[in-house]
């Protein structure tokens, strides 16, 4: 559903070495500046988070 160019199918083959989550493993940070909640959070909302956080930031004006 999440895979449409085949790359998870592609590393539990073996083809794709060090593949984040499957053969290499998923470090979450320790603290993050965002959570982007891919799951649950439609595109629009997601997008609308990240804006206010770089306006947050002030690395794009309001």
């Amino acid at each position: 559903r999440r895979d449409p160019r085949g790359l998870y199918k592609k590393a539990l083959r073996g083809e794709i070495p060090n593949f984040t989550g499957i053969s290499d493993p998923y470090e979450p940070p320790r603290n993050p500046e965002l959570i982007i909640d891919t799951e649950h959070d439609g595109v629009e909302t997601n997008v609308y988070k990240v804006l206010d956080r770089l306006k947050e930031l002030k690395l794009i004006e309001k």
